[in-house]
């Protein structure tokens, strides 16, 4: 199979590419989500109707937020587009006449890291994105595993602290309230506050206000080597290493990707979530540890690994 094309659907907008055999963009487009949800599977359709021109395409990937059927063809449920049993498969192939498929598009983004970016030299991986929450999927023998509802991989909705914070999902206590992008601000607003002496500078660069340091603020901070800034992303980095060594224990993969904006931060995570993975592992000395590498693709995975989906 030739050229596919890979949509990554999101809450604000819709980013498209046609892709090649080798993972090569070879065009790209991105429209703004529509606010009706109603529209918004006729922008996927308009982006794919754009990129075909000058292209001979032969199927459409479509990575979405939420659950996705075991079929990849319905969206169950998309908190962020607000779709609730939406047959998105069905609806885009009418629209532009091609054969589409539907995955996850963190499962989507894992694929692309999987098949031509950081974890192209491996069968077992398991990607881990850390933004505002946290997202991930898994493969196993070279399978992505998605379960018997097709809807395995929620990692960041491990349930890490009983009776934790209150999470977006409705729960309490979920690895992403405490190993996320957000965390990160919550620990850095709270400890410059508690200890203004020691969070000067992180103090500095938000003229005085400790309420409202923001996640870019305290990379920099780090970055310069602020004690108390690089505290914060081991502090977080401790909660990352603990879920990926839950993680290990059960599906044993050869290697961790890192991505998500905070990984953007590049080694001031890497490092200290390798180093926390390595002390929360069951077995320890006993038993060979998977690496922990930073994702290669940045915003394109999911682009790339929906169309190769299309393509298997």
């Amino acid at each position: 199979m030739g050229l596919t094309i890979g949509v990554d659907v999101g809450g604000t907008k819709i980013a498209a590419g046609v892709v090649d055999e080798n993972g090569t963009i070879l065009a790209r487009t991105r429209v703004p989500t529509p606010a009706d949800p109603q529209w918004a599977v006729g922008a996927i359709a308009d982006a794919v109707k754009e990129l075909r021109k000058g292209h001979e395409v032969t199927a459409v990937g479509i990575g979405a937020p939420g659950y996705v059927d075991a079929g990849r063809s319905t969206v169950l449920m998309a908190p962020n587009i607000d779709w609730e049993n939406e047959p998105l498969k069905q609806r885009v192939e009418d629209l532009v006449e091609l054969p589409a498929v539907v995955e996850n598009d963190a499962n989507s983004a894992a694929w692309g890291e999987f098949r031509f970016g950081a974890a192209a030299q491996h069968q077992d991986m398991i990607m881990v994105t850390v933004g505002t929450g946290i997202g991930g999927g898994i493969v196993i023998q070279g399978r992505m595993h998605r379960g018997f509802f097709g809807v395995a991989g929620e990692i960041g909705h491990m349930k890490m602290v009983p009776d934790g914070l209150p999470c977006g999902c409705g729960t309490r206590g979920c690895w992403e309230q405490y190993g996320s992008g957000r965390a990160l601000r919550r620990y850095g607003r709270e400890m410059a506050a508690a200890d203004p002496e020691r969070g000067a500078r992180l103090l500095e660069l938000n003229e005085g206000v400790a309420e409202t340091i923001t996640g870019s603020q305290i990379t920099q901070a780090a970055g310069e080597g602020d004690p108390m800034a690089l505290e914060v992303y081991e502090r977080l980095a401790d909660w990352l290493g603990r879920g990926m060594a839950d993680l290990a224990a059960l599906f044993d993969p050869a290697v961790f990707v890192l991505g998500g904006g905070v990984s953007d931060s590049g080694k001031l995570l890497l490092d200290p979530v390798a180093k926390a993975f390595e002390k929360h592992l069951v077995g320890g000395v006993h038993r060979p540890k998977a690496e922990v590498v930073l994702a290669s693709l940045g915003s394109a995975a999911g682009i790339i690994g929906a169309a190769d989906l299309a393509r298997q």
